[in-house]
């Protein structure tokens, strides 16, 4: 795991080419602190930065950037490509020899043998990279399929950038700050910014799956696919699965526990993430069984008990036999935490779950370099609470007339989500999702949603923090991948889960994850995400991942072969903070000072109005807008960070 950088530039710059490849690298030495290298060619004007986290080959052999064995392409890569010990033996079979043992090498001797697009689809892996073809003068920018790994892409005056993380971009000469006010409003509604934007007018995200094949850095090129989650979901879903439940079963245990087996390869001491759900008991359980010692597993708890899973962990730990921590967070250890987000996620990103996710990581850091994560079931096998209400309220909804569906919706929200709260016994016979816990914020999410007017805008509106972002100008262009929850070929809970896994997953959970890992010089593996695993799960059908009102059947069957099912058959929780105690509790000083009107209005396009009657009515406890709050409160916090 590591950071990458680089530039190409017309006209060539000549011997500064490695000067400003090294600064870039150095704003990312905490992806890297183990080594660090440039390399640069002068004639054509194109040069390469890197950081390294040594995790496979721990020797100089490991050394990037690193050049074939010809010379022909040169490589910056950040991630792992976990098969690459049965790829080196089909090269060794071709006569390729190797100096070390890391994937980098194998992945440069599979460039000269294959080619580099014609490598791509036989990586089992997470990465982005950077690989400079000096015979046809060509930069390849690749991603992998789930974008797990994240690439930026700066271009500007002839010069074309990229980094592992915005702040190495603000180290290119001339670089435009400029904000996006587009990718700000969607991050308004969506808590992040969909790819391709970014908060940035002049930089772009690379799309997961893609490859970016530059000829001229002063020409604009655009990303092809090598390969699309929507095209496997509709693939997956006209090839079916044909054999029994049991054969599913079966199925997933198989690519799921390979997935794991290929994840457990490294040099340095190795652990899990455990929160005692679903998958991350999967996972770890399919660790521990492959594992010759007890795995070191890492739960987080709360002090709020409707968000602590910590005692389900420790359970579940028990149970498999590992070698169990516990890190407790509270309001005062947030508030310790907060002021260190807009550094470590440098793009405004409103996921409360970001601080647990820091501080787990840390915790994790102190004693192991790679964590293996249960990241990706629900996207995959319908885990979110959202799913199942979310389809019977859209199907519900889309019998009533426009007119009174909003009326309804109105009426909803104008009730306070605590007043909901005191009667949700009452309201569970009327709208079913109430049963659950936080009752009144879901009961507004009906009310939002019974606003809309078309079914892909009431499950967008499921996932808004905003439904009319606060700014001061209005965009209404849709997220990414949007088309998607109207594709006639798809039940409608399997258009929401591939909208999610075509923009959520990416754009928030696992940059989430990669920032706050990778802030500790932490690397994340996440098997739930292999791309066979999701190519099988598209395969499956609902009733394979949803029966009888419980969430991810055939996950559940693979984890109840090793763990008794009152250890884990409950209510879902998620991985959740107590946002809203906190912003009424500790937080609230730093959040007044925050959204201060001279504060406000000091960013020049927000609506400032809109954004203090929402902290008002959120503060008196008149509203259970947090989340708007959030975003407001990451948003200006990013601004002064960045922005001076």
């Amino acid at each position: 795991m590591c950071g990458i950088a680089g530039l190409w530039s017309a006209p060539a710059q000549g011997d500064d080419l490695c000067v400003r490849a090294r600064r870039m690298a150095d704003r990312l030495t905490h992806r890297g602190p183990d080594d660090g290298g440039t390399w640069a060619e002068p004639e054509q004007g194109v040069a390469f930065g890197f950081r390294r986290l040594a995790i496979i080959d721990l020797s100089p052999a490991g050394h990037q950037p690193m050049s074939s064995a010809s010379g022909r392409f040169t490589v910056v890569f950040n991630g792992e490509i976990y098969n690459h010990v049965e790829l080196a033996e089909q090269l060794r079979a071709r006569g390729v020899s190797f100096r070390g043992h890391s994937d980098t090498e194998v992945a440069l001797a599979a460039f000269e043998a294959w080619g580099v697009r014609e490598s791509l689809p036989r990586f089992v892996g997470m990465f982005a990279m950077a690989v400079w073809d000096a015979e046809r003068c060509e930069l390849h920018l690749l991603r992998d399929r789930l974008g797990i790994k994240p690439l930026y892409v700066h271009r500007q005056g002839g010069t074309l950038a990229f980094a592992s993380e915005l702040k190495a971009l603000r180290e290119v000469p001339g670089f435009d700050g400029a904000v996006d006010e587009i990718a700000l409003a969607e991050y308004f509604r969506y808590l992040y910014v969909p790819a391709p934007r970014t908060i940035y007018r002049s930089v772009s995200k690379l799309p997961p799956g893609t490859v970016l094949t530059v000829r001229d850095p002063a020409s604009p090129a655009e990303p092809e696919p090598y390969w699309s989650v929507e095209e496997r979901a509709r693939a997956g879903r006209v090839q079916g699965f044909a054999g029994s439940d049991e054969d599913a079963v079966d199925a997933l245990e198989e690519v799921l526990g390979d997935a794991v087996r290929l994840r457990l390869r490294a040099d340095v001491p190795l652990g899990a993430f455990l929160s005692g759900g679903i998958d991350s008991s999967a996972v770890v359980a399919l660790m521990q069984e492959q594992s010759a010692r007890p795995i070191r597993t890492f739960t987080i708890g709360f002090d709020a008990a409707e968000h602590d899973e910590s005692r389900l962990a420790a359970a579940v730990a028990r149970h498999l036999g590992t070698d169990h921590r516990e890190v407790r967070l509270t309001g005062r250890d947030a508030l310790e935490l907060v002021p260190q987000l807009p550094q470590i996620f440098d793009e405004p990103l409103a996921d409360p779950s970001q601080i647990p996710t820091l501080l787990i990581c840390r915790a994790a850091r102190e004693e192991v370099t790679v964590a293996v994560s249960g990241d990706g079931g629900d996207e995959l096998f319908a885990g979110y609470n959202r799913y199942a209400y979310g389809d019977a309220m859209i199907r519900r909804a889309s019998r009533l007339p426009v007119a009174p569906r909003q009326l309804i919706g109105a009426g909803i929200t104008s009730v306070p989500p605590t007043a909901w709260d005191r009667v949700h016994g009452g309201l569970s016979a009327i709208l079913p999702m109430t049963r659950h816990r936080l009752a009144g914020e879901k009961a507004h999410k009906v009310g939002r949603l019974l606003r809309e007017t078309s079914a892909g805008g009431m499950y967008r509106s499921l996932m808004s923090a905003w439904q009319t972002p606060p700014v001061t100008r209005l965009f209404t262009e849709p997220l990414r991948g949007a088309a998607a929850l109207d594709a006639p070929s798809l039940e409608r809970i399997e258009a929401m889960m591939l909208y999610d896994q075509q923009a959520y997953l990416p754009d928030d959970l696992l940059a989430k994850v990669d920032r706050a890992s990778m802030a500790t010089s932490l690397e994340v593996r996440v098997p739930i995400l292999d791309h066979r695993v999701v190519e099988l799960a598209w395969r499956l059908s609902m009733r394979h991942k949803l029966r009888d009102g419980t969430s991810k059947w055939v996950l559940r069957r693979v984890l109840e072969r090793r763990v008794p099912r009152p250890l884990f058959d409950r209510p879902k929780v998620g991985f959740t903070v107590p946002l809203a105690d906190w912003l009424r509790g500790p937080l609230r000083p730093w959040a007044e000072e925050l959204l201060s009107p001279d504060r406000l209005d000091a960013a020049g396009h927000l609506d400032t109005s809109r954004i203090r009657r929402c902290w008002s009515d959120f503060a008196a406890g008149r509203s259970g807008q947090h989340l708007a709050v959030w975003t407001v409160l990451m948003y200006q916090a990013w601004r002064e960070r960045w922005s001076a």
